[in-house]
C-alpha cells in the first residue's frame, strides 16, 4: 500500500488561491493576516490533515518547546513517576516532552544525546545509565549551550544542576535502624560502585557500620546492577557464608525482592532471622507479605524541581547563578521485613 504523501503549505494555498508565506503567517497568527484568512487557512489545514514540521520550525525561531528526558530504564516507578511529574509541570508553560531509555547502556545513551539534539530540543533532563563513566557526549550538550539538568544520578560529575537525595544519610537510615532492631551483622546488596549515587550508599552504610562499631566484612558487601534475578543471585551467596547476615540492605527494591524470595524459598523467617531493607519505595513494596521497608526517594518532588529549574534557566538567558545542586533528605519507611521490636 503506498503511503499517503504529506500535506504541505503549498497545499493549502493552492486550494485559497494564496500565498504559501501567507499561509506560513496566518498559521503563525502574524497580525497582518486578516481574521477572515486566519480561520479559512485553518479550516483547510485540518480538512487537509495538515501537520506542521516541528524541526523546521524549530530551525526558523529558534525554539522547539520540545524538552528532552533520558531515563536509565521506564520499568522505574522512581524514574516514572519523576518522568510524571517533569511532563506535568513543562505542558503547564506549552512544553511537551521526548522520553528516551538508555536501559543502562553508555552507547544507547549517546545515541539518545545525539537524536535529542537533532530534534533541537530546547533542553536535556538526564540520569545516567549505570555504564557511564565518560561524560564528553554531555559536554556536547553544554558547548551548545542548550540546558542540561540532571536528576538522581550525576551529582558533581559533570558540573551543571542537579536534583536528587542525600545517599549517603540514607544508608545511615537504614543501618541505625536495624542495629536499633538488634542486627548486628548487615549485609549490603550494592549497585555498581563507579555510579556515583552507589558509591555514596556504599561509603554511607561502611562509615553507619564503623560509627555503631560493627565490624566491616567485605564478604557481605555484593556489587550488581540491582535487578530481581542479582537479589536472587547475591543472596544465595550470602547464605553459604560460613556466618551468615542477619539483616540485608539492598540498595534497590527489586534486589530486596529477589533476596526475599530466596530467603522464603529457604524456610528462612523474616524477620526474625534476616531481617530485610530496600530502596525506592516501588508500590509492591506494601503490597507483599513481609512488606519490605525501604527508602522513598520523593520522586514526584524531584521531577517538581527538575522542572522548575529547567525554567529558570530557558527563560532567563541572563539568569547566571551558581550551579544549582538540591539534595533532599531520604526518608525511610519502616515496614514488617525489618520490625522486629
Amino acid at each position: 500500500m503506498k503511503n499517503k504523501r504529506k500535506t504541505t503549505i503549498k497545499d493549502i494555498a493552492n486550494v485559497l488561491k494564496i500565498t504559501p508565506s501567507a499561509v506560513s503567517r496566518a498559521l503563525n497568527d502574524n497580525p497582518r493576516i486578516s481574521d477572515k484568512t486566519k480561520e479559512a487557512v485553518k479550516k483547510v489545514a485540518l480538512e487537509l490533515e495538515y501537520q506542521p514540521n516541528q524541526l523546521a520550525s524549530a530551525l526558523r525561531s529558534g525554539k522547539s518547546n520540545l524538552v528532552g528526558i533520558i531515563v536509565p530504564k521506564t520499568n522505574s516507578y522512581f524514574f516514572s513517576t519523576v518522568v510524571e511529574s517533569i511532563e506535568n509541570e513543562l505542558n503547564k508553560e506549552g512544553y511537551n516532552v521526548i522520553i528516551t531509555q538508555s536501559n543502562e547502556s553508555y552507547d544507547k545513551e549517546c545515541r539518545n544525546i545525539q537524536t535529542l539534539l537533532q530534534t533541537q530540543v530546547d533542553g536535556i533532563i538526564a540520569s545516567l545509565a549505570n555504564e557511564t563513566i565518560d561524560f564528553s557526549h554531555y559536554e556536547k550538550i553544554k558547548s551548545k549551550g542548550i540546558p542540561l539538568i540532571l536528576y538522581d544520578r550525576g551529582e558533581n560529575d559533570i558540573g551543571v544542576d542537579y536534583i536528587g537525595i542525600d545517599d549517603y544519610e540514607s544508608s545511615h537510615l537504614v543501618v541505625e535502624h536495624l542495629v536499633e532492631q538488634g542486627c548486628k551483622r548487615i549485609a549490603h546488596l550494592a549497585g555498581l560502585s563507579q555510579t556515583r549515587i552507589y558509591k555514596n550508599r556504599i561509603r554511607g552504610y561502611v562509615d553507619a557500620l564503623e560509627k555503631h562499631h560493627l565490624p566491616l566484612d567485605t564478604n557481605l558487601i555484593k556489587e550488581s546492577n540491582l535487578t530481581l534475578e542479582n537479589g536472587r543471585e547475591k543472596t544465595k551467596e550470602l547464605l553459604k557464608l560460613p556466618n551468615r547476615p542477619d539483616a540485608i540492605y539492598a540498595a534497590g527494591d527489586y534486589a530486596a525482592l529477589g533476596a526475599l524470595q530466596i530467603l522464603q524459598e529457604n524456610n528462612i523467617k523474616v524477620p526474625e532471622e534476616i531481617a530485610l531493607v530496600g530502596f525506592s519505595n516501588e508500590p509492591f513494596t506494601s503490597l507483599i507479605r513481609p512488606t519490605i521497608t525501604t527508602i522513598s526517594q520523593h520522586n514526584k518532588e524531584i521531577g517538581k524541581l527538575v522542572a522548575q529549574q529547567f525554567l529558570k534557566r530557558v527563560n532567563d538567558k541572563n539568569w547566571k547563578p551558581v550551579l544549582n545542586k538540591t539534595i533532599l533528605k531520604a526518608e525511610l519507611i519502616v515496614r514488617d521485613s525489618s520490625k522486629r521490636k
